[in-house]
C-alpha cells in the first residue's frame, strides 16, 4: 500500500534524482529500518522518524530539541523588525479603520502562506526553503529561492545595523549629557557598529542551531514589549498639539489673543483622529518631517504629490515576513508536525499583530498627523533628554541587535545549500560564512550612505517572492496531481495568491521609481 506514495515522491524529483538529504518514505513497522541517505555516510536512527502511522514522516539531519515556547520566541523575533517604529506613520496615512483592515488581511495572508510552505514540506521533508525550490523547478528553483533569501535578509540585517550606527551614538551622547557633538571614537557610529557586531552579534551567530537563540529572542521581545508600554504611557503625558512658539509677539494684546485663538482652532482639528483616509497627499517639496500634512484636512493651497495611502500597502504587506526562518525553526522543533508548527506560526503572528496595532494606535493618537516615519524621532520634539524615551531607545537597539543573528541563519544556510550541499558540517566553514557575511554588511553600512534606498528595491522584489509567489508556485508544483488536481480549489487559490504577490511587487517598484523620478522620496525618513 505504501509503494504508490513512494513513486509519487520519486516522480517529483527533477531528472529522476533525489534532492540532497531526501530519504525514501519507509513505513514505520518493526524490522523495517533500512532508511539511509545515499549522500551521507551516517545512518539516521529510527528515533528521527515518526513512530505513529498517522503522522507524516519528516526528514531531518538531527533530532529537534527546541521547545514550543522557544520556537514561538524565535519566529516572533524573526517577524518583528524595526518596521514597528513606522507603523504609527502608516496609520496616519490610512486612518485607524483602514489600517486595522489592512493589518488583519496581511496577518491572515501570511498565515496562509506559511500553511502552503508547511504542506509542501510535508512532501519533501523538513529541510529548507531552497529544497522546496529544487523539488518544484530543479536547480533554477533552488537558486532563485536562495538568491531571494540572501538578498532579503542581507537587506534586513543592513537596516538593523544602520539603526545601530545612527542611534547608538545619540544614546551614548544623551547618557553622558553632552549637548555638543564631539569626535571621540565612542560617539562614532562606524566604530560602534563594528564593536556591536564583534562583541554581540557574531558570538550569537556562531551558534550551530537556531533553537539556541530562543533565550535571546525572548529577551528581544521583552524589550519591544517595554517599547510598547512606553508608547502607551506617553500617550497620556504628551500634550497635543505640542506647545506652540508664538514668535510674532508685539505690544498688541489683541493680536496675541487672535494668534492664540487660531492655534486653539487648528489644534482642535489637528488632534482629531482619522478613521478612514485615502490618497493622503503632501505639499510639493515638503520633506515629511514634523509639519502636519494639511491636505488631510482638504487645504486647497497644496500641490498633490505621491499617494501616501498607497505607499503604506506594500509596507504593511511585508510586516509579517518571516518565511525564510519558518522551515529552519520547523526542522529544529521537538516532536515536529505540521499542525504543531502551524500553531507556532499562528501564535507568533497573533502576538505581533496585537503589538503592531497597539504601537501604531497609541503612537498615532499621541502625535496624529505630526508623527514621523520613525516614531522615536518624534519624541525628540517633546524632550530630547527624556529618561523614559532614552531607555526605550536602548531597548529598541537591544532588540534590533538580537534580531540580526536570527536573520543571518537562513542566509548562511542558503549559501551552504548552494556551495557546500554535499559536505558534512564544519565549524570552520560555519564560522567563516558568518564572519564574511557580517564583514560585508558592516562595510555596506559604513561606506554606502544610501544603502536603505538600494535595499528598498531589493525588498520590493525579494519579499513578495518569499511571502507570496514562491510558496504558491512551489505548492502548485510539489503537491501531486493525484492528491490535488491542477483545477482543484486549493491549487487555484495558490495561483491567485501568486498573482497577488506579482501585483504587490509591481506596486512597490512603481512607487519607488515614481519617488526617484519625482525626487520626492525623502519623506520616508532616515530609517
Amino acid at each position: 500500500m505504501e509503494a504508490p506514495v513512494q513513486m509519487e515522491m520519486v516522480e517529483l524529483v527533477p531528472n529522476g534524482k533525489h534532492s540532497e538529504g531526501l530519504l525514501p518514505v519507509a513505513t514505520p513497522t518493526a524490522g523495517n529500518q533500512r532508511v539511509e541517505s545515499h549522500r551521507r555516510s551516517c545512518v539516521e536512527g529510527e528515533g528521527f522518524l515518526q513512530k505513529s502511522p498517522s503522522k507524516e514522516p519528516h526528514f531531518t539531519d538531527f533530532e529537534g530539541k527546541t521547545s514550543f515556547g522557544m520556537s514561538v520566541f524565535n519566529l516572533s523575533n524573526a517577524i518583528m523588525g524595526s518596521g514597528i517604529l513606522g507603523l504609527a506613520y502608516a496609520m496616519a496615512n490610512t486612518g485607524i479603520i483602514l489600517f486595522l483592515f489592512l493589518l488583519t488581511a496581511v496577518a491572515l495572508l501570511s498565515s496562509y502562506s506559511i500553511h502552503l510552505l508547511l504542506k509542501s514540506s510535508g512532501i519533501v521533508g523538513i529541510r529548507a526553503y531552497e529544497q522546496l525550490g529544487y523539488r518544484a523547478f530543479g536547480t533554477p528553483g533552488k537558486l532563485a529561492a536562495a538568491l531571494a533569501i540572501t538578498l532579503q535578509n542581507i537587506g534586513a540585517m543592513s537596516s538593523y545595523l544602520y539603526i545601530i550606527k545612527s542611534e547608538l551614538p545619540l544614546v551614548i551622547q544623551t547618557f553622558l549629557n553632552l549637548k555638543d557633538h564631539i569626535s571621540d571614537w565612542y560617539l562614532n557610529g562606524n566604530y560602534l557598529v563594528i564593536l556591536v557586531s564583534v562583541t554581540v552579534i557574531l558570538p550569537l551567530a556562531l551558534m550551530r542551531q537556531l533553537g539556541y537563540l530562543g533565550y535571546s529572542s525572548g529577551f528581544s521581545l521583552s524589550c519591544m514589549v517595554f517599547f510598547l508600554i512606553a508608547v502607551i504611557y506617553k500617550k497620556f503625558h504628551v500634550p497635543c498639539p505640542l506647545p506652540p512658539n508664538i514668535t510674532n509677539a508685539t505690544g498688541n494684546i489683541s493680536l496675541v489673543d487672535e494668534a492664540l485663538l487660531q492655534v486653539e482652532t487648528e489644534a482642535a482639528a489637528f488632534c482629531t483622529p482619522s478613521y478612514f483616509t485615502l490618497n493622503t497627499q503632501v505639499p510639493m517639496g515638503q520633506g515629511g518631517g514634523r509639519e502636519p500634512r494639511e491636505s488631510v484636512r482638504g487645504c486647497p493651497d497644496t500641490v498633490p504629490m505621491s499617494p501616501q495611502t498607497a505607499y503604506t500597502i506594500p509596507i504593511m504587506a511585508f510586516a509579517f515576513v518571516c518565511h525564510p526562518e519558518v522551515l529552519p525553526i520547523y526542522t529544529e522543533l521537538k516532536d515536529p508536525s505540521k499542525r504543531k508548527m502551524q500553531h507556532i506560526s499562528n501564535l507568533s503572528i497573533a502576538v505581533m499583530y496585537v503589538m503592531y496595532f497597539l504601537a501604531a494606535l497609541f503612537g498615532y493618537l499621541t502625535f496624529y498627523d505630526g508623527v514621523e516615519s520613525e516614531l522615536l524621532h518624534t519624541y525628540n520634539e517633546v524632550d530630547p533628554f527624556d529618561v523614559l524615551i532614552l531607555c526605550v531607545r536602548v531597548a529598541v537597539l537591544t532588540a534590533v541587535t538580537l534580531t540580526v543573528p536570527i536573520v543571518l541563519f537562513p542566509v548562511r544556510r542558503a549559501i551552504q545549500q548552494i556551495l557546500f550541499q554535499n559536505q558534512e558540517f564544519s565549524w570552520l566553514r560555519h564560522a567563516l560564512i558568518a564572519t564574511a557575511l557580517l564583514t560585508c554588511i558592516n562595510l555596506l553600512v559604513i561606506f554606502a550612505p544610501n544603502i536603505l534606498g538600494i535595499f528598498g528595491v531589493i525588498g520590493a522584489t525579494s519579499a513578495p517572492c518569499l511571502i507570496f509567489i514562491f510558496p504558491a508556485i512551489f505548492y502548485f508544483r510539489i503537491i501531486p496531481t493525484e492528491k490535488e488536481p491542477a483545477k482543484s480549489t486549493p491549487k487555484i487559490l495558490a495561483l491567485c495568491f501568486a498573482v497577488l504577490g506579482l501585483l504587490l511587487m509591481t506596486m512597490s517598484l512603481s512607487f519607488i521609481i515614481i519617488d526617484w523620478v519625482s525626487g520626492t522620496g525623502q519623506h520616508g525618513g532616515s530609517h
